[in-house]
């Protein structure tokens, strides 16, 4: 196992690891990233990683028909089964729950979360969550909290909003590696997504970016900090 080195999976061609891979490099880590979709393999040994980034993309945990689905959720099995630490965020939380036998399900009443949202601490994750913070999401499924986990943090609409497997695996619902440019790309390629019910426009969405973003970015910082710290 290289003790510097973190897996980044991702889901697009095009897609971008943002602010999670700008810390983790300053942190003092090598970023091996891949994107299963498009043919790039998984490790056969999850050890050949300290950790595991799965991030968000436009699919569904649900796509058990798509090769790369059905293999990124028996390697995220491999993770946790390594007690590797294990990050995931939206999708990548998402095929956690499902690799640990929970729901990945869209909203009763069909609502989406895409603009900033108050995300707030549940009991065990009063040292993880401020109780005053309003972070960014893009999704339209959410994910029941698999048997053995600890919720961490809650929402109004997807209630389940961060979750942590054993002591190093955590899944969260929202996007703290969005950039303003990663933003403003996902407003114009994927304007389509704001007539859905509860989305945000895209005005109101970059304006609490301004209010936001700050205490975000800390919020990530911190987060990596507990999660996997300093690379030295």
């Amino acid at each position: 196992m290289s003790s510097k080195k973190i897996l980044l999976v991702m889901h697009q061609a095009n897609s971008d690891p943002g602010r999670v891979g700008e810390a983790l490099r300053t942190l003092g880590y090598e970023l091996d990233m891949r994107v299963p979709a498009i043919g790039h393999p998984l490790p056969d040994n999850p050890r050949e990683h300290h950790a595991v980034v799965v991030f968000g993309g436009p699919m569904s945990a649900n796509d058990d028909h798509e090769p790369y689905i059905r293999a990124e959720t028996d390697y995220v099995g491999k993770v946790l089964a390594s007690n590797i630490p294990y990050f995931g965020i939206c999708l990548g939380a998402q095929i956690m729950a499902r690799s640990l036998g929970a729901a990945v399900t869209r909203h009763e009443a069909g609502m989406v979360e895409i603009g900033y949202y108050p995300v707030r601490p549940a009991a065990a994750g009063n040292s993880y969550f401020p109780d005053d913070l309003k972070l960014y999401q893009w999704h339209r499924e959410g994910f029941e909290l698999p048997e053995g986990c600890e919720l961490l943090a809650t929402g109004t609409l997807f209630p389940n909003q961060a979750y942590r497997y054993g002591e190093n695996a955590f899944g969260i619902q929202f996007h703290p590696e969005v950039t303003e440019a990663m933003n403003r790309k996902w407003l114009r390629k994927a304007a389509y997504m704001l007539e859905e019910p509860g989305a945000q426009p895209a005005e109101e969405q970059l304006a609490d970016r301004r209010r936001h973003d700050d205490a975000a970015r800390r919020w990530l910082d911190a987060f990596l900090m507990k999660w996997i710290g300093p690379a030295v």
